[in-house]
C-alpha cells in the first residue's frame, strides 16, 4: 500500500467523554490517497468494477453546545475496484459551512440538540439554525456524486473518482433538498423532496438523466413535518406525512421539540412521477427512517420499509449520564424498527400492512437495478443494543420469507452495505455487499466484500485501509459506467 497524506485541515476539537466522539465514532482529521491496498484475507474479485462511497459525520471543531452525531462534518470515504485491485481515498466535503468554520477556526453553528440561539450565524434548512454539513446521504446521478443534509440542505456535487467538491448544485430550490434523493437506474432520473416551516410545507421534484430539473410541485401538508426518506415505483413516487414532528405550540417560540402526535395516522402520498393528481392513503401511526423499495403490482402499490414500533422511546437507562435521551433515539432496539410492508389499493383506496420480519433491523439495501420494480432480496443491517453501530447483515428472501445472516465478532462494526452487481451477472443477488469495518479491538479499519448469494459464508476478501474511519450513516455503489 502506498499512502499520500494531504495537507491538514484546521481543527479545534478537544478530547471529551462524549460517547459519539470516541470509540468507533472518533473523528478522523486526515485526508489521504492510498493505492494498491493490501489484502488481509482472500482475494479481490475481478468481476466488479466501480466505486463504493460512504458519507460520514466527522466533527472537526469543538461544539458550541450539546453535540449530536448528526452535527458532524461530511467526510466521504471511497474505495475503487478495478481488475482485482483496490484504491482508497477520503475527503471532507467543502461545503460553505465547512469553509466558513475553517476560516473562523471554530464552530459557528449549534446542533440538533441545541436551542436556535446557540448559532453565531443564520443556519440552513428546515430547522433554520443548523449547519448544512451535507453529511447524511450520498448517491451517484448524471455521472457525479451528490451529498445531502438530512434537514434539507443545498446539495453538493462531487467528482466520484477524485472526491473533489464541485460546489452547490445549481438546480436546488430555495427550500433545499432532503437526504435520500432516489435514483432510478432504468431512466437515469433522480427524484427528491424537501420540507419547510412555511406552506405548502413540502415539495417534490424530478431531475432528468442530464441533471436538469424537469418537475417541481407542491405537496400540501397540514403543517411542518419531518419526513426523512421517499420511495418510487415505475410510474409513481411515494411521500409521507408521519405523526412524529415538531410540537406546533413550541415551534411558535422557535423551539424545535419533536413529539409523537397521538391519534394521528400515518399518511402516504402517491404522486405520478412527473406530477398529476395526488392520492393520499392512511395507515397505522409510526415513524419510518428508511424505505427499502416500492413497486406496482396489479391495482396496488407495494411499499417496504422499517416500521418503528416505539418512535418516541423512553430515555436509555444504560446510557452515560446526560446522554440518555439522545442515545435512545439513536438505538434501533429502543425505537424497535422492523421490516414492514404496506399495500395501497388504487382501486378502493384501502391500505393493508404487515411485518415481514420480527427482528430489529434497519438501513436496508437492494440491487438498485430493481429499484422501483418488483424484487426479491433485501439486505438489512442489525445493530448493537444501545448504540448506533452496525454489527451484521440479514439477507431476506421476500418470496419465501426465509433469511440468512452474517454477524461480526465483538468489537467490529460495519457500515451500510450496498449491493455491487457482478460483471455479467443476471440473477438479482449475483454480486457483492461492500462495507467498511471499524475494529475497536485493533484500532484499524478495513473493507470487506460478502458474496450476496451466501452472506453467511463470511467475507470473500478483507482489505486493509490506511487509517481508522469514523462511523456514519449512508453509502452507495456505482458501476464504472455510471461515473462521469
Amino acid at each position: 500500500m502506498t499512502v499520500e497524506l494531504l495537507p491538514p485541515i484546521v481543527s479545534s476539537l478537544k478530547p471529551s467523554n462524549h460517547p459519539y466522539l470516541n470509540g468507533a465514532w472518533t473523528p478522523l482529521m486526515q485526508e489521504v490517497d492510498a493505492t494498491d491496498l493490501k489484502v488481509i484475507e482472500g482475494a479481490i474479485p475481478t468481476d466488479i468494477d466501480g466505486v463504493y462511497l460512504r458519507n460520514t459525520e466527522n466533527q472537526v471543531h469543538q461544539p458550541l453546545g450539546r453535540f449530536h452525531p448528526f452535527d458532524g462534518d461530511a467526510m466521504i470515504h471511497q474505495i475503487e475496484f478495478k481488475g482485482g485491485h483496490a484504491n482508497y481515498r477520503n475527503r471532507f466535503v467543502r461545503t460553505r459551512c465547512f469553509q466558513a468554520e475553517q476560516e473562523a477556526g471554530g464552530s459557528l453553528w449549534g446542533g440538533l440538540a441545541d436551542p436556535v440561539t446557540t448559532a453565531l450565524r443564520p443556519g440552513y434548512g428546515a430547522h433554520g439554525a443548523l449547519k448544512d454539513n451535507s453529511s447524511t446521504d450520498i448517491v451517484v446521478h448524471a455521472g457525479k456524486a451528490f451529498s445531502t443534509f438530512y434537514q434539507c440542505g443545498e446539495g453538493y456535487r462531487l467528482d466520484p473518482l477524485t472526491l473533489e467538491t464541485l460546489g452547490v448544485e445549481g438546480w436546488v430550490p430555495i427550500d433545499g433538498v432532503s437526504a435520500h434523493a432516489r435514483v432510478d437506474e432504468a431512466t437515469g432520473e433522480m427524484m427528491f423532496f424537501n420540507y419547510s416551516k412555511s406552506a405548502p410545507y413540502m415539495h417534490y421534484g424530478v431531475v432528468d438523466r442530464d441533471n436538469r430539473l424537469t418537475t417541481y410541485i407542491p405537496i400540501p401538508l397540514p403543517g411542518p413535518r419531518l419526513p426523512h426518506d421517499m420511495a418510487f415505483t415505475e410510474h409513481y413516487s411515494i411521500l409521507n406525512d408521519l405523526p412524529v414532528f415538531w410540537d406546533a405550540e413550541l415551534l411558535k417560540r422557535n423551539i424545535h421539540a419533536v413529539r409523537l402526535h397521538e391519534g394521528v395516522a400515518s399518511r402516504f402520498a402517491i404522486v405520478p412521477r412527473h406530477g398529476g393528481v395526488i392520492r393520499w392513503f392512511e395507515a397505522a401511526p409510526t415513524y419510518v427512517l428508511h424505505w427499502l423499495n416500492a413497486y406496482e403490482e396489479g391495482d396496488e402499490i407495494v411499499l417496504d420499509g422499517y416500521f418503528q414500533e416505539d418512535p418516541m422511546p423512553r430515555p436509555h437507562k444504560g446510557a452515560p449520564a446526560g446522554f440518555e435521551h439522545m442515545m435512545a433515539y439513536l438505538d434501533e432496539h429502543s425505537f424497535r424498527s422492523k421490516l414492514h410492508r404496506w399495500r395501497f389499493n388504487l382501486t378502493d383506496g384501502t391500505t393493508t400492512e404487515e411485518h415481514l420480519d420480527e427482528r430489529i433491523m434497519e438501513f436496508g439495501m437492494i440491487n438498485q437495478r430493481f429499484a422501483g420494480r418488483k424484487y426479491r432480496y433485501a439486505f438489512s443491517t442489525v445493530s448493537q443494543p444501545g448504540w448506533f453501530l452496525f454489527t451484521g447483515f440479514v439477507k431476506t428472501d421476500l418470496e419465501t420469507r426465509k433469511s440468512t445472516e452474517y454477524l461480526l465478532p465483538p468489537g467490529r462494526y460495519a457500515s451500510e452495505a450496498p449491493f455491487a452487481p457482478r460483471i455479467g451477472g443476471v440473477a438479482e443477488d449475483d454480486g457483492y455487499l461492500v462495507s467498511f469495518i471499524t475494529d475497536e479491538n485493533t484500532g484499524t479499519s478495513e473493507c470487506v466484500l460478502l458474496d450476496a448469494r451466501d452472506i453467511a459464508a463470511g467475507p470473500v476478501c478483507r482489505i486493509a485501509l490506511p487509517h481508522k474511519l469514523c462511523s456514519g450513516t449512508h453509502s452507495c455503489w456505482a458501476d464504472r459506467a455510471q461515473l462521469g
